[in-house]
């Protein structure tokens, strides 16, 4: 059986939401919409099985396509796009992955986007002691060459107790630790022998035995982190 494929009527209808994102026009076409969310709860849940073979998820999440208008000053109606996030197991793991379906602006992402104030603590301390594995790893061409750089917002100064002139400051001001792809339509989808757009689950950026597996199985400097 083949894999689950994101169709070219799945970013054929993302186009058009964006182009007409109001409810009048969504109700008209809430079938397309059905269609298109049923082809992306397939594709999800294939993936989850792929990433299942070698890690551990615990939950995975679809986001609604319905914006939350309360505060703010964008008032369309629907999101352009399908979000999908993948949560290890949060007792002994850290860190997820997530994908955004949106023509011509998709990308995964993997890491540890929030970590909650105890877990940062303690990276922040293991990179104080001993940064030199954790720099082997976001350093090395294998990893660099399919993610770039290490991403994530920091804080502006050294946090506190931690010492500014510290030679890992730079690592420690950090409060995000993730790795992104983006990439364009073409890169994620085939044509077929029929020339049906496809977006297959082990072509281009979405091959997750060498991509996506690799940062959010990126060994932080603590066993209770990403890893």
């Amino acid at each position: 059986m083949e894999s689950p494929v994101i169709t070219g009527q799945v970013m054929d209808f993302l186009r058009e939401l964006r182009a007409h994102n109001s409810r009048e026009w969504f109700e008209v076409h809430k079938d397309s919409y059905q269609l298109a969310r049923t082809a992306v709860v397939a594709f999800t849940e294939a993936l989850r099985q792929k990433l299942q073979a070698h890690d551990r998820i615990e939950k995975v999440k679809i986001f609604r396509i319905y914006r939350d208008l309360r505060f703010s000053k964008d008032k369309t109606p629907y999101k352009p796009h399908f979000a999908v996030s993948f949560s290890r197991e949060g007792a002994d793991l850290r860190g997820g992955y997530y994908l955004r379906i949106r023509p011509g602006e998709s990308f995964i992402a993997c890491g540890f986007w929030n970590p909650n104030k105890e877990d940062l603590f303690r990276i922040r301390k293991e990179l104080e002691l001993d940064a030199r594995p954790f720099r082997k790893i976001i350093e090395s061409q294998s990893l660099r060459g399919v993610w770039g750089d290490l991403e994530g917002d920091a804080v502006k100064t050294a946090p506190k107790g931690f010492d500014k002139e510290h030679p890992e400051i730079e690592l420690i001001r950090r409060k995000q630790f993730i790795f992104t792809r983006s990439f364009q339509d073409a890169e994620a989808y085939e044509r077929d022998t029929h020339h049906e757009p496809q977006w297959g689950i082990l072509t281009g950026p979405l091959r997750f035995r060498g991509v996506a597996t690799g940062p959010s199985g990126v060994r932080l400097p603590c066993s209770s982190c990403v890893c």
